[in-house]
């Protein structure tokens, strides 16, 4: 598997810290927020390839932090994780240039094969641009 860089930004730290060491143990070059404008501070010193963004969090939602997030950096791909009674807004990050969305909790292989997918049209995309 290829490496590439992950941000997850989630307000469950448990969660946060659980993925991000599970991708570190795969390989990938993983980091945590805890909030979207944690993760938006990271994004200013740093390059990621995908974003695992949950939609329902304190302060500044998934959708809010996604719009910024494809200001700053249109290239990214971003993964929504939209819980039962969020769908709509895992709809409505599409629509606004997510990758996709996927319901927690998610498998860790499914969110691993959206990611790689995810990469891959990263690359696409980058290629397109040049």
């Amino acid at each position: 598997m290829e490496k590439y860089r992950v941000l997850i930004i989630d307000d469950e730290e448990d969660f946060v810290e659980t993925i991000v060491k599970r991708l570190r143990d795969r390989g990938l070059d993983a980091e945590g927020a805890l909030s979207g404008p944690e993760g938006l501070q990271i994004l200013e010193n740093k390059d990621f390839d995908v974003i695992i963004l949950d939609v329902k969090m304190p302060k500044m939602s998934g959708i809010e932090t996604l719009r910024e997030i494809k200001k700053k950096k249109p290239l990214v791909e971003v993964i929504m994780l939209t819980g039962h009674g969020s769908v709509e807004s895992g709809i409505q990050g599409l629509q606004l240039g997510a990758f996709n969305y996927v319901m927690k909790p998610v498998p860790l292989d499914e969110l691993l094969k959206q990611m790689n997918q995810a990469y891959e049209r990263k690359l696409i995309e980058e290629e397109r641009n040049h």
